[in-house]
């Protein structure tokens, strides 16, 4: 079935960008296989920014179109995968990293930051990248969001991780730190960051009016009056009394064990967790391939998947059974954060519009 993408100049919005990943992972194949399933999913132009090499390493008999700038991006969709070229000095062998390709990935990243704060992508999908790879190139950041923050020229703070999925948002205040650290690093100020990030994301990209946040305790029971731990009351809330005084619609902290059923989850439009765990198992057992990591605190929008370069699979020649899904969840909702078409979800029902669960090419 074709798809008609004519659209006037009026009309037309910055296409989206999607860097290649690490390119030994699953990420070129990903993106060559959204290109490929475009009319099923009735998908908007895009681009890649990365290697030919990268992608044709995957999936050989892929078209590629070289252009040298997101403004033809169109012109070329319906005949190959548009593509920002980005020099690698080595070969791609899936499956196995190499120093050799990891300043093209920072080149890709950083090629995609310029073209969305110049307004030339309407926004960014990040492949996911294999940290320990990049760290020989000048990596220095602790992941992509970290990175992305510095790139816009802001401190790494600034960047906020929400995943969501259709049902649940949620946002962890601290992320990929040990357990034993959580408390330690658990301020009120970085409560405060977390929420004012969420809160105006909501607001500016989401459509929502008034958005409603819930916050989790960190310990059972939301440390029960301090029998089981007393961080709810030295740092949870003083938070939230300052984000009450200036106006948040923020509730809690509540145990967390009672935060996520189908109407709890009713009574807000996202949740503050206090660490990584707390806030992905709940979202990941509402919708384990389905996911999105979308980036608050940016002057660009930036989602990814929710899940990693997947090298083992990639190294045993299974590429083929890693699942769209995320990363068709990621581009859809790239597309509707960055033109603003993401309104007030109904109560229970945060979805952008299209099934997180329909099966994926």
């Amino acid at each position: 079935m074709s798809v008609d993408r004519n659209t006037t100049a009026e009309t037309a919005s910055p296409p989206v960008a999607l860097t290649m990943g690490e390119p030994a992972g699953v990420g070129p194949s990903l993106i060559a296989r959204l290109w490929l399933s475009r009319d099923k999913h009735a998908l908007p132009p895009f681009f890649g920014i990365g290697s030919r090499t990268a992608f044709l390493a995957h999936v050989a008999d892929l078209p590629v179109r070289d252009i040298a700038h997101p403004a033809e991006t169109a012109a070329a969709f319906d005949s190959g995968l548009p593509l920002l070229p980005v020099d690698m000095a080595g070969p791609v062998t899936p499956g196995a990293i190499s120093a050799d390709t990891a300043a093209g990935v920072i080149a890709a990243l950083d090629m995609a930051v310029s073209l969305a704060l110049s307004g030339d992508a309407g926004a960014i999908v990040t492949a996911p990248i294999q940290k320990s790879a990049l760290y020989g190139a000048g990596f220095k950041a602790a992941g992509h969001t970290d990175y992305l923050a510095q790139r816009c020229g802001l401190p790494a703070e600034t960047a906020v991780m929400m995943l969501a999925c259709d049902g649940l948002r949620v946002v962890p205040v601290t992320v990929h730190i040990p357990l034993k650290e959580v408390a330690r690093q658990l301020t009120p100020d970085a409560i405060v960051r977390a929420a004012h990030a969420t809160h105006e994301a909501l607001k500016t990209r989401f459509g929502i009016a008034a958005p409603r946040l819930a916050v989790a305790g960190l310990n059972p029971h939301a440390g029960e009056d301090g029998a089981l731990g007393l961080e709810e009351g030295t740092h949870i809330l003083p938070a939230l009394r300052l984000l009450r005084d200036h106006g948040m619609d923020i509730s809690g902290p509540f145990p967390a064990d009672t935060m996520f059923h189908a109407e709890a989850r009713n009574s807000f439009d996202a949740a503050l967790c206090m660490y990584h765990d707390q806030a992905l198992i709940p979202l990941k057992t509402l919708d384990f391939w389905g996911g999105v990591n979308v980036t608050l605190g940016l002057p660009i929008v930036r989602t990814s998947p929710d899940h990693g370069t997947a090298l083992d699979l990639v190294a045993d020649g299974k590429t083929h059974e890693a699942r769209l899904d995320s990363m068709l969840a990621a581009f859809r909702m790239a597309v509707s954060l960055s033109q603003g078409r993401i309104s007030a979800p109904a109560a229970g029902d945060m979805s952008d519009g299209h099934s997180r669960t329909e099966p994926a090419s």
